[in-house]
C-alpha cells in the first residue's frame, strides 16, 4: 500500500490510478467526492449510524468490532461483484472521509489480493482542502470575460458555441444544473454546495490563466447554488461584453430553450406565481392565460418585457459600460457560430 498525498488540485491530473474509490457512505458521496471516483462503501448510511451509536453509548471498542465485520461484509461483496473483472495490473487509488479506519481497512484488503493500492492521506478532506484553498483562500490568475445581455439572448449557447471553436469558457449554469433564473430549474436536481464547487474547481484546473476564458454574466447565485468568493471577485473585476438583439428572437429562443416548461404547464404557472409580489394581479392573470394557452411567444415577450429587461436595465446602470456591443439579427444557430468566430477572432 502506497500513501498519496494531495497537496493541490494539480496533483490529481498526474494521479496514476486506473480507479478511485471512494469507500464513504452514499450519502457523504452524494454530498462531494473526487471527480472520477466511483462509490464502494465499506459502510452503508444505515450501517454507520449504527457504528456510531455504538461508539458514543457503549464503547469505541464494541464499535470497531462490529464496524470491522462490516467492513469486512460489504469488502468482500465488493470483490465479487464490482471488482470482480480486475486483473492483477489494477491500480487503484482509496480514499474516506479522513483517510483513517475505513479506507485503511478497505485498502489493506485490496493490497492482500495482490494490487498495487494507493492510500489517499487525509481522505476527503485533503481534497476539499485543496478546493478551499482554489475557490477561498486564494486570488483566481484567469483571465475572464464576462458575456451579459438580457434574457433569452442565447449567452449560453453562445458559450457553448465558443466551447467547440477552441476558446476557453466556464459554464457555471451546466455546473449548477440551473439556467440561472426563476425560470432555470431543470429536472436534474442542483447538486449540493460543495459538488457544485467540486466541477468549478476541477473546471478551472485545466484552464490556462494567460488565455482568456469566457464566462456568462451571473448573480451571486444559480438557483440556490453560491458562486465561491473568488471566481466572484475575479468576475466582477473582469471585462464586459454586451449581446443584444430583437425582442422576437429572444422570445423564439426561450420557446426552444425552454420546452421543460411549455410541456409541463402546471409546473409552468406554479412558476408565474412566484412572480406575484412584483407585479400586479391583472399581469399574473395575463400570463396565466397566455401559459393556458400556450401562447409561448406572447408569453416569453410579455415576461421579457415587463419582468425581465426591467431588472437588467436597473442591474447594467450601475455597472461600468461593457467594452463592446454585440448585435445579433437572429439567435439562430448559424449567427451564434459567426459571433463566436468574430469574439474569438477579435479577443484572444
Amino acid at each position: 500500500m502506497t500513501p498519496f498525498t494531495l497537496t493541490s488540485l494539480t496533483d490529481l491530473q498526474t494521479l496514476k490510478a486506473d480507479t478511485i474509490i471512494d469507500v464513504r457512505a452514499p450519502t457523504e458521496f452524494a454530498q462531494d467526492h473526487i471527480p472520477g471516483a466511483i462509490n464502494l462503501p465499506v459502510l452503508n448510511d444505515t450501517e454507520r449510524a449504527t457504528v456510531g451509536t455504538i461508539y458514543a453509548q457503549e464503547s469505541p471498542f464494541n464499535a470497531r468490532k462490529v464496524g470491522g465485520a462490516l467492513v469486512a461484509q460489504n469488502t468482500a461483496a465488493h470483490l465479487q461483484n464490482a471488482m470482480a473483472d480486475k486483473d492483477g495490473g489494477w491500480q487503484p487509488l482509496v480514499y474516506c472521509w479522513r483517510g483513517g479506519q475505513r479506507s485503511g481497512a478497505f485498502a489493506t484488503i485490496l493490497s492482500q489480493v495482490g494490487w498495487r493500492v494507493q492510500l489517499l492521506q487525509g481522505g476527503y478532506r485533503s481534497y476539499r482542502r485543496a478546493v478551499v484553498q482554489t475557490l477561498y483562500d486564494a486570488p483566481l490568475p484567469h483571465r475572464l470575460m464576462l458575456i451579459e445581455g438580457g434574457t433569452g439572448t442565447a449567452k449560453t449557447a453562445l458559450l457553448h458555441q465558443l466551447s467547440q471553436l477552441g476558446a476557453q469558457v466556464l459554464d457555471l449554469e451546466a455546473m449548477a444544473d440551473h439556467r440561472g433564473s426563476l425560470f432555470g430549474a431543470i429536472t436534474t436536481p442542483q447538486p449540493a454546495q460543495r459538488m457544485f464547487e467540486s466541477r468549478v474547481a476541477r473546471a478551472l484546473t485545466p484552464l490556462d490563466p494567460d488565455k482568456l476564458t469566457f464566462i456568462e454574466a451571473e448573480s451571486s447565485k444559480i438557483g440556490q447554488r453560491i458562486i465561491p468568493p473568488s471566481l466572484w471577485t475575479r468576475m466582477g473585476a473582469a471585462p464586459r461584453l454586451q449581446i443584444n438583439a430583437p425582442l422576437t428572437a429572444r422570445a423564439q429562443f426561450l420557446c426552444r430553450a425552454y420546452t421543460d416548461l411549455t410541456q409541463n404547464t402546471e409546473q409552468l404557472g406554479s412558476v408565474i406565481d412566484l412572480l406575484r409580489p412584483y407585479h400586479a394581479a391583472s399581469q399574473i392573470a395575463q400570463w396565466q392565460t397566455q401559459a393556458e394557452a400556450a401562447a409561448w411567444q406572447s408569453l416569453a415577450a410579455s415576461l421579457i418585457g415587463e419582468h425581465y429587461d426591467p431588472r437588467y436595465i436597473r442591474s447594467a446602470a450601475a455597472k461600468d459600460a461593457p467594452i463592446a456591443q454585440i448585435d445579433m439579427p437572429d439567435l439562430e444557430d448559424e449567427t451564434l457560430a459567426q459571433t463566436a468566430k468574430d469574439l474569438i477572432a477579435r479577443f484572444t
